[in-house]
């Protein structure tokens, strides 16, 4: 596909133009938040709430102070 073909589909209305770059942005999102997220779980695995919750619901790790 040369520059040419790619200007005559994306940039040469702007009401096209406009289009491309929003459906750009929206799909580079969703995929950049979902790989953060993952990326975030898992180098902090066992300190988010959803792996502290479950050792509390199991009774904590033993060591109360009472």
């Amino acid at each position: 596909m040369s520059f040419s073909s790619i200007y005559k589909v994306f940039f040469r209305r702007n009401a096209v133009f406009v289009g491309t770059v929003f459906a750009s942005a929206f799909v580079f999102q969703a995929y950049f938040d979902s790989s953060i997220t993952k990326w975030w779980e898992s180098h902090n695995k066992g300190k988010l709430w959803d792996d502290v919750r479950l050792k509390l619901e199991n009774g904590g790790d033993g060591d109360d102070d009472e």
